[in-house]
């Protein structure tokens, strides 16, 4: 194709670093004087001396603007610019006129579509300034034949999609599900493989402690009955089951007379140690973003209700929830195993603590939450002896046997180990339970009974 037959929508995509102008006069002292209006501007300048020199040059050459001279031997400016218009459209057309060309103007106008006519003798200022504005609306031109193009491809291409866009959606609405999917499985398998790497942590950190006084596994298990049983978000729940495994953390660097010794017993330097680890514990786990809120409730779960406690002396509320409930679990399982008093205090005993305590250094609607949890399930947290249940009133059945001595909450002796239970003997435990003050409930060992007895009951 052609230049004389290109489109003008294609010609409209060139920019010209510099503007080319075709200057057609047949009188060669009019063509000297546009040159040296115009030999400042940033322009090519091109002469022909007819209408059909011009035609030829256009042919061979591209120009963005004509200015011809509207009185010519042989084909005259008008019918040069209808020309020009019909071939190529995208030049810009000026006509050069006297006042007597009148006709001659009109027929520009009407059949070139000329940009402007200029009359003779011009003003050099005007026609400069004629010029400029002429190029610049070119260019707006090519722009705005440019954005066309592109708009009417955008739209075929909008068209095409639009046809198979609903099939691409569930497509790729398929895929980002599948994706996402896989990805949810793999932060769940993560997370998980964080929760078992901190039971194996934890298994670790109790060999430091003799085999009768190691907490954690106890620990974890109340904590985990806690979340069932009070149905804490998942979030929560494994949070406090890692930090339930890693709380004593802080303490490996301890020598072994601090790692054992009960805490109302250390030192005053024993005790400034004991202090740091929830501290300790915390910046050991910081490094691991999975484990930041675990480490959170590790720092906190030494806190007091009251406001007293360790280590940043937070009262009531402002304790993180996961903290509260740590320190009710590690505090009923470490009185049961000799790690804060000098003693050993039996189970019913460190239910009565917690009940004293419930509004000094534990959250009193937590607690009672926990002292619930623990009355209810009965959790077998104090005794390895897996042939012994523990069971509350409401489970006991005629021949089974205590394999420990039940005590009233007074202090009082009920029933001694080794008592075989009837049905007239359970009866009277439920009436004297009823009876306890503050609803306390009993707690009571016995034998697992053998397939044989349960066969026959």
């Amino acid at each position: 194709m052609s230049a004389s037959e290109s489109r003008p929508e294609e010609a409209a995509d060139a920019k010209p670093a510099t503007a080319r102008l075709l200057m057609v006069d047949d009188e060669d002292n009019i063509l000297r004087s546009l040159k040296r209006v115009l030999r400042k501007e940033p322009y090519e300048l091109t002469t022909a001396g007819s209408g059909e020199e011009a035609l030829q040059l256009l042919e061979s050459q591209r120009f963005d603007l004509v200015i011809s001279d509207a009185r010519m031997p042989g084909m005259d400016g008008p019918t040069l610019l209808a020309n020009i218009r019909k071939r190529f459209p995208w030049c810009i057309r000026i006509l050069l006129t006297g006042y007597a060309d009148i006709n001659s103007t009109i027929a520009a106008i009407n059949d070139g579509q000329i940009y402007r006519y200029i009359s003779k003798p011009w003003d050099d200022d005007e026609l400069r300034l004629i010029l400029r504005q002429a190029l610049a609306f070119q260019q707006s031109e090519r722009r705005r034949l440019a954005l066309e193009k592109l708009t009417r491809k955008q739209n075929r291409d909008l068209k095409e999609l639009n046809a198979t866009l609903e099939e691409k959606v569930r497509d790729r609405t398929a895929e980002l599900k599948e994706t996402a999917d896989m990805l949810d499985l793999a932060y769940q398998e993560l997370r998980q493989s964080y929760v078992t790497t901190t039971e194996v942590f934890s298994s670790l950190i109790d060999k430091r402690l003799p085999a009768n006084r190691q907490p954690n596994t106890k620990v974890i298990a109340l904590v985990k009955a806690f979340a069932d049983y009070h149905k804490l978000d998942e979030e929560l729940t494994r949070n406090l089951t890692m930090a339930a495994a890693l709380y004593n953390l802080g303490k490996l660097s301890w020598p072994d007379e601090l790692f054992t010794a009960p805490s109302d017993l250390l030192t005053k330097d024993q005790r400034l140690e004991y202090m740091k680890y929830p501290v300790a514990g915390e910046q050991l786990l910081m490094a691991l973003e999975p484990l930041r809120d675990t480490a959170k409730i590790i720092r906190h779960h030494q806190e007091k209700w009251n406001g007293y406690g360790v280590p940043d002396r937070l009262a009531g509320k402002d304790i993180p929830l996961g903290s509260r409930i740590l320190r009710l679990a590690v505090d009923f399982i470490e009185l049961q195993f000799g790690l804060i008093l000098e003693r050993r205090v039996p189970r019913d005993n460190a239910i009565k603590l917690i009940k004293r305590y419930r509004d000094r250094l534990y959250d009193p609607e937590v607690a009672d939450q926990f002292l619930e949890m623990v009355l209810e399930v009965a959790p077998d947290i104090d005794h390895e002896d897996p042939d012994v249940l523990v069971l509350d009133t409401l489970r006991l059945k005629p021949g089974m046997v205590l394999a420990r001595n039940l005590y009233a909450a007074s202090g009082m002796l009920l029933l001694n180990e080794g008592k075989v239970l009837t049905s007239l003997l359970i009866d009277k435990l439920a009436a004297f339970e009823k009876g306890e003050p503050d609803g306390h409930r009993y707690t009571l060992y016995v034998h697992r009974p053998d397939e044989e007895t349960e066969s026959t009951q």
